[in-house]
């Protein structure tokens, strides 16, 4: 049995024999031949389907010299036949490109408001943000790095005005639609100067179905200078429904529970869409939280209010 693809309406085929039985090939090589499907019917093939795969067997144990002998003779004749609207690009079946076992990427971005939790970590104002990833695929394996321009630190009364996260985990599929991930996130506010210090340790894990999630976070240290927080956890589900190409629906709600202290305990919410327009990708959510006067920035602003956020990423 020979297999061949070739487009439906095209008058020459591309045939590739390959293992061919040592009768007919005394070598077993792999042939590459264009043929007109005439030369096919009188050599003794037969086309048992009319879609692009079309299996072809031998009707007549014709010696395999002797086929190749046509083809060759009739190769020229093949490019006379071919026209420019006989092969379209898309009637072609293409071998999607191998997923590379390591992959590393950058990106860049810029927010009108760094929301973290639904809390505004830049007093409502914009951010520059930006990252690194590295994945291995074959393990599901992951290391990454991200940083971004913050303001609650200073407003705090200490130094930092930057955020940096580093974090390693593994991810994979459990059986289809369901995936995991779980892993460990540092963030760091290099001398932050605040009592108790801002930085923070959590273990995360997620469990995925399709393009829902849900997702729980613990702190294994005192949670962003709060005292005696260790152990406070975060709660978090959502879905990123694909809608169009290109275009994602972004749903979200949390749960953010500060350990002994119920105060700065709250609910986060978003509803958001993302489009990716190939150069950039640009995100547009509503954010809001149950706060009020329990996250206030130094001018009385809740730093949780319900509002509008853009962010443009660029990943390279």
């Amino acid at each position: 049995m020979l297999t061949l693809t070739v487009p439906v309406d095209s008058q020459c085929v591309t045939l590739i024999l390959q293992n061919v039985d040592t009768r007919y090939s005394p070598f077993g090589t792999i042939f590459a031949l264009h043929l007109p499907n005439s030369l096919l019917r009188r050599e003794g093939f037969r086309v048992l389907a009319t879609h692009k795969v079309i299996d072809l067997q031998f009707l007549k144990r014709k010696p395999m010299k002797k086929f190749i002998l046509a083809a060759t003779i009739t190769a020229t004749f093949c490019a006379g036949l071919a026209r420019a609207d006989d092969v379209k690009p898309s009637d072609v079946p293409t071998a999607e490109a191998p997923t590379p076992d390591n992959v590393l990427t950058f990106n860049i971005a810029g927010a009108s408001d760094y929301r973290y939790r639904g809390i505004s970590q830049t007093a409502l104002d914009p951010a520059l943000q930006g990252g690194a990833d590295y994945t291995n695929n074959p393990t599901g394996l992951y290391v990454g790095t991200w940083l971004s321009t913050i303001k609650w630190i200073a407003d705090a009364g200490g130094d930092a005005h930057v955020e940096w996260d580093i974090y390693a985990g593994k991810r994979g599929e459990i059986v289809k639609d369901v995936s995991y991930d779980v892993g460990v996130l540092q963030y760091e506010y290099v001398s932050n100067n605040l009592n108790p210090n801002a930085n923070t340790t959590e273990l995360y894990a997620q469990l995925g179905y399709g393009p829902a999630y849900i997702k729980y976070s613990d702190s294994v240290t005192n949670l962003f200078g709060f005292a005696n927080s260790k152990g406070s956890g975060y709660i978090d589900a959502g879905a990123n429904i694909d809608v169009a190409e290109g275009l994602t629906i972004n749903l979200h709600v949390g749960r953010q529970t500060v350990k002994n202290d119920s105060f700065h305990s709250y609910n986060d919410w978003k509803v958001g869409i993302t489009k990716d327009f190939g150069i950039v990708t640009a995100a547009l959510a509503v954010i809001g939280t149950n706060t009020d006067k329990n996250y206030l920035s130094p001018k009385g602003n809740n730093l949780g209010k319900t509002a509008p956020i853009l962010l443009i990423t660029k990943t390279f």
